[in-house]
């Protein structure tokens, strides 16, 4: 499913009015149905007492269509209007002469204590304050009756987005609604899809409000959600090599569990041949620990990491494989650092970097694009820092647009990983990622991420659904693990055990799987 950023929204209603002749008052109207719809689903309506917040824009013109339907289906209704009722046009000012005109109580409200009686008395709250369009902070009485709406202990349901959360970006303008549930219009927002956004919007209804899908999935919207592919299937007469050679460029005498996970990962998730080259001194251990690791023990410095001396070696066995990933558990030692920058450029097959090797590259990213084969890079917030020299907290107000540019610019594919990784192309394509949980916070899940990518590809996906597989299989795998046991104590390890039940499940349940998104929208 395609995501769209608020201007885009915006045209897709303009294009809708004036190319399809779809009048505003019929969008405004199946948009207040699928918020009735919802809420007759979720907890009923007849009998039931609502209170609907309404701003003095089209999402209050969505919130008074709801009142209608509310009221004719038997439920007692409270409207109040924030914001000049006169600042109400078109399709939004129709529906309120409407509604003035049923027995429904509509009031405006200059302070919040008006409101308190009928929430107390509510079954649940209607939030049509602001909707997408918000791109300043929420002060004043905005921010009296959201904090309100907050401690009522009602359930709450938002129109479009939670009120204060920026449709762009996902961040909150000061203070922002804690919603139940959420119908947005068209398609998801950025802001919908993105944390803290994801997190305060409850559960995700869409509705297309009979848009044609011409529109709502153009080429020109380049953000979607990260939807599962099918998988190739496993030949009852195949053999090891038809799933992938993968080489590992990891580890040192500090780091032993980087290039485990990394390796090992792979061949969990369905890879075919793991080789990993690292320091000859840890050989042994990682020889102890993933007997099914091919080893290439490596020349190394006196801390114990790869040593310049390793290069051609590593050169050569790369040339044997159909993926090299570059990086985990390699240490900063700047001769380390400087195999890996020599490296970078010299490798012929498609290259994943991560932690370490992120690092190293971070100090000559001009070697990327000039690569003879695709790289990938998988940074979290803070080695994307340090790769753009842009500061985290810039990075995290503006990741979509940010990930772009970078993708563009380098000629990679870019995983930011994070809460809702995201999966980014040189040609703009943004995937937003929804499996995985906050257990996943743990040191070495990143490193089985590039096996899982690497499998990916060995399994036979193109390179870029291989990428973005991979990110949804590894989230996946962490999500069975807390499924069992908790998301508290989660290890990569978990992860890495639950990775065939992964590949099991979503082989066996992949319609399901896309019908919903993974659970993250449903439609209506």
């Amino acid at each position: 499913m395609k995501v769209s950023r608020v201007a885009e929204m915006r045209n897709m209603d303009s294009q809708a009015i004036d190319r399809f002749n779809i009048p505003q008052e019929i969008l405004m109207e199946n948009a207040g149905q699928a918020v009735h719809s919802v809420i007759l689903s979720e907890l009923g309506v007849r009998n039931k007492k609502f209170v609907i917040f309404c701003g003095a824009g089209n999402n209050g013109g969505d919130g008074l269509v709801v009142a209608r339907k509310l009221y004719s289906a038997g439920g007692e209704v409270k409207v109040f209007i924030l914001g000049n009722r006169e600042n109400l046009q078109g399709a939004a000012r129709k529906n309120l002469d409407i509604i003035s005109r049923m027995p429904v109580e509509v009031s405006d409200i200059e302070s919040v204590e008006l409101a308190r009686p009928a929430i107390l008395d509510s079954d649940a709250i209607v939030d049509a304050i602001f909707g997408t369009g918000l791109c300043r902070e929420v002060t004043g009485i905005y921010r009296n009756v959201i904090e309100l709406i907050n401690t009522s202990h009602k359930k709450i349901f938002s129109i479009d987005i939670p009120s204060g959360i920026n449709g762009d970006t996902g961040q909150v303008m000061g203070r922002a609604v804690e919603s139940d549930y959420t119908i947005t219009m068209g398609l998801p927002k950025v802001g919908n899809m993105l944390y803290p956004g994801f997190d305060l919007g409850g559960q995700l209804y869409v509705s297309h409000i009979s848009f044609p899908p011409s529109l709502y999935n153009a080429n020109s919207l380049k953000i979607q959600l990260n939807d599962p592919v099918e998988l190739p299937p496993r030949a009852q007469d195949s053999h090891k090599g038809d799933y992938g050679k993968a080489l590992f460029v990891a580890g040192s005498a500090n780091y032993l569990g980087a290039p485990y996970f990394a390796a090992r990962s792979f061949l969990k998730a369905g890879g075919g041949l793991a080789y990993l080259a690292t320091p000859k001194s840890i050989a042994p251990f990682l020889a102890n620990k993933g007997s099914e690791i091919i080893l290439s023990p490596q020349p190394e410095t006196s801390s114990g990491s790869l040593a310049l001396k390793s290069s051609d070696e590593i050169i050569e066995l790369s040339r044997k494989v159909d993926i090299v990933i570059l990086g985990p558990g390699l240490s900063l030692n700047k001769e380390t650092q400087q195999l890996v920058r020599g490296l970078v450029g010299k490798i012929e097959v498609p290259l994943l970097l991560d932690g370490d090797g992120l690092t190293a590259i971070a100090q000559d990213t001009l070697t990327i694009p000039k690569r003879p084969a695709a790289t990938i890079l998988t940074p979290h917030l803070g080695e994307m820092s340090r790769l753009i020299g842009v500061e985290l907290g810039e990075i995290a107000k503006d990741k979509i647009d940010i990930l772009q540019k970078t993708a563009s610019e380098l000629g990679a594919t870019v995983v930011l990983k994070g809460a809702n990784s995201l999966i980014g192309y040189p040609d703009n394509r943004v995937y937003i990622n929804t499996s995985g949980n906050p257990g996943m916070a743990t040191a070495g899940s990143g490193d089985t991420l590039t096996g899982v990518i690497g499998a990916m590809y060995g399994l036979g996906l193109q390179l870029e659904d291989a990428v973005r597989m991979g990110v949804f299989i590894h989230g996946f795998s962490g999500d069975l693990a807390a499924a069992e046991q908790g998301e508290d104590g989660i290890t990569a390890q978990d992860i890495l055990d639950y990775l065939p039940l992964a590949l099991k499940y979503y082989r066996e349940h992949l319609a399901e799987l896309a019908e919903n998104c993974y659970e993250s929208i449903y439609e209506v």
